[in-house]
């Protein structure tokens, strides 16, 4: 079966998740927060195994204009639901409603949710209440200026929950940012990577899993693998495809250090959880006794941003010394995220590029710094 396929990114970062999708083989455009493609049963497959950077996967079942709740409940209705959804499928609707005509998010959730119901009643010839007790469908409905989009989530929770983080400080980037960050960088396990603010490791470990090829999804379920649409052999069968693919054994160097003991502790934990711990050297370290002792270094990193009554001296200070460390390392190249638009000012040098990335609500500035390459 072909499907219209979408996969919802963060805003900013369309042309990242599109080149992903690109490299398994698939044609996109793009859209504000959303990457439309086509693909079979194994592109719903691969794109949640392999996706590092995009936030869920979804099929659309309908897009249409609409105007009023009658129209809403008829075209819903006429969708091919029963293509996709079992007699017994449980289909909790979600919604959301900008500019247009019917703008009661919960009434245009009710008539959806009511639309499905009579279309599998009719479909399946069920004359009581449908049971909802069989494998979930996350329905959601976005209407825009009075155009209707109806999806289907296959991707159950968002893909940054890689199935690793045992635990995490107190703002934690997602997994799919620092994956972002990192294939911004053009990270690739060539050189050394370092992250002097490392937290719970999340940068740390997609490092790892990029570099040894692993698949991001490798260690979690979805709701898709559920489904009677998807034979469960082919999950299997891709499954095993990427852990041969894996790297198992190639040599990297990671490291990922802290000033907080307790950070570190959890860094390890959470790169236990996924079989990295071996492949990153964690340790406690203040960023001002950091030193560099070899050519061609990435740092990759999400700093404090000084936000906090009295941080900001102390952040100054810590990016301050990123600034003397590139002076001393000319092939040092430096990818920052932060919310401090003075960054470039305190460290007294220019960007050799610039990016607005979302760190959840918080707008930040990507401040990526190309060392010289040393052969």
């Amino acid at each position: 079966m072909q499907f219209k396929l979408l996969a919802n990114t963060p805003m900013g970062i369309e042309r990242v998740v599109a080149n992903e999708i690109e490299a398994l083989g698939y044609e996109t455009r793009l859209e504000n927060g959303r990457v439309y493609f086509e693909g079979d049963e194994m592109a719903i497959i691969r794109t949640n195994l392999m996706m590092r950077t995009a936030d869920r996967i979804r099929i659309i079942i309908g897009d249409f204009d609409v105007s009023t709740f009658d129209e809403l409940f008829e075209k819903t209705k006429a969708l091919p639901w029963s293509d996709i959804l079992g007699p017994s499928a449980e289909f909790p609707v979600t919604g959301r409603s900008h500019k247009s005509t019917l703008y009661s998010v919960p009434d245009v959730q009710r008539i959806v949710k009511k639309a499905i119901v009579e279309h599998l009643k009719d479909a399946f010839s069920i004359k009581t209440k449908l049971p909802e007790t069989g494998p979930r469908y996350k329905v959601d409905i976005a209407i825009l200026k009075d155009r209707a989009v109806l999806t289907i989530d296959t991707s159950g929770d968002a893909l940054h929950k890689r199935g690793y983080r045992t635990a995490q400080g107190e703002a934690p980037i997602k997994e799919t940012l620092a994956a972002t960050m990192l294939g911004l960088a053009n990270y690739d396990g060539s050189s050394t990577l370092i992250d002097p603010f490392t937290g719970s490791g999340t940068i740390a470990i997609e490092a790892a899993m990029m570099a040894l090829n692993i698949a991001p999804g490798s260690n979690r379920t979805f709701d898709a693998e559920k489904w009677d649409i998807i034979p469960e052999s082919d999950w299997v069968k891709v499954r095993m495809e990427l852990e041969e693919a894996a790297h198992y054994d190639r040599e990297v160097r990671i490291y990922a250090s802290d000033n907080d003991p307790e950070m570190i502790r959890i860094a390890k934990d959470n790169a236990e959880e996924v079989g990295l711990l071996d492949n990153i050297e964690f340790k406690v370290l203040d960023v001002h006794d950091l030193e560099i002792d070899e050519e061609n270094v990435q740092i990759v990193t999400n700093p404090p941003y000084g936000e906090r009554i009295g941080e900001a001296k102390a952040v100054e200070e810590m990016y301050r010394k990123l600034g003397e460390l590139m002076d001393a390392h000319p092939s040092l190249s430096v990818y920052l995220m932060t919310s401090n638009k003075m960054f470039e000012h305190i460290v007294n040098r220019k960007a050799t590029k610039r990016r607005k990335l979302f760190n959840g609500y918080i707008e930040t500035t990507y401040f990526q710094y190309w060392g010289k390459r040393e052969e």
